[in-house]
């Protein structure tokens, strides 16, 4: 699905967009989504171990645009390149973002580049410039009328201001409702959820 406001696709990092709030907030086991082979998975275990940290890959994915290769590919050569990483009793760490970015420049030729420390308003300026921004936000981002639980730990994909220019429009890869996969909010709700660190990539390739 294509995003009518940024022509961005929107894409979650669970295969089912109607059990993404089940799986994420239900308990539900991501193995009994009957859409996993679509992730490009080996299988619905390796599936359900790993789509809840692919929050990034699936940003670089609506990034990419049309065309761009399955999560579990993208999943496949970020790790390759250090980007993820298992311990020895199994966690697995990531995304890191140097490690991401040589990746991304090094497989796909997209200038990526690191930003450990990134206010809101300079993701304003990269917007501005022709980049989308995957951002370090809580993922309490998708209920902002909460309370924020905290700050950073997901990744979404911001890809412009609003229209009235005063806040960001951004896709959510853990979002539950259609408004909440691609949603806005005005910059002082943003930044409540906000980490302050992230990675720029070119808009529209």
């Amino acid at each position: 699905m294509t995003c009518p406001a940024c022509r961005v696709p929107v894409l979650t990092q669970f295969a089912s967009f109607e059990l993404v709030g089940p799986i994420v907030e239900g308990g539900l086991d991501p193995a009994t989504d009957p859409a996993w082979a679509e992730s490009g998975a080996a299988s619905p275990a390796e599936y359900a171990r790993w789509a809840g940290h692919l929050c990034g890959m699936t940003c670089l994915r609506m990034a990419l645009g049309a065309g761009a290769p399955s999560l579990f590919a993208l999943r496949d050569g970020a790790f390759k390149y250090g980007a993820y990483t298992e311990d020895a009793e199994g966690v697995i760490r990531g995304l890191i973002y140097a490690p991401f970015a040589e990746y991304v420049q090094q497989a796909h030729g997209l200038d990526a580049t690191v930003h450990r420390h990134l206010s809101s308003q300079e993701i304003l300026g990269l917007l501005d410039g022709g980049r989308t921004v995957m951002a370090s936000v809580h993922y309490g981002i998708r209920h902002p009328r909460r309370p924020a639980p905290g700050r950073g730990g997901h990744l979404v994909l911001l890809t412009s201001r609003t229209a009235d220019g005063t806040g960001v429009h951004f896709h959510n890869p853990s979002g539950t409702t259609a408004t909440t996969r691609a949603a806005e909010l005005p910059l002082p709700d943003f930044e409540r959820f906000f980490a302050g660190r992230g990675v720029s990539l070119p808009a529209g390739v």
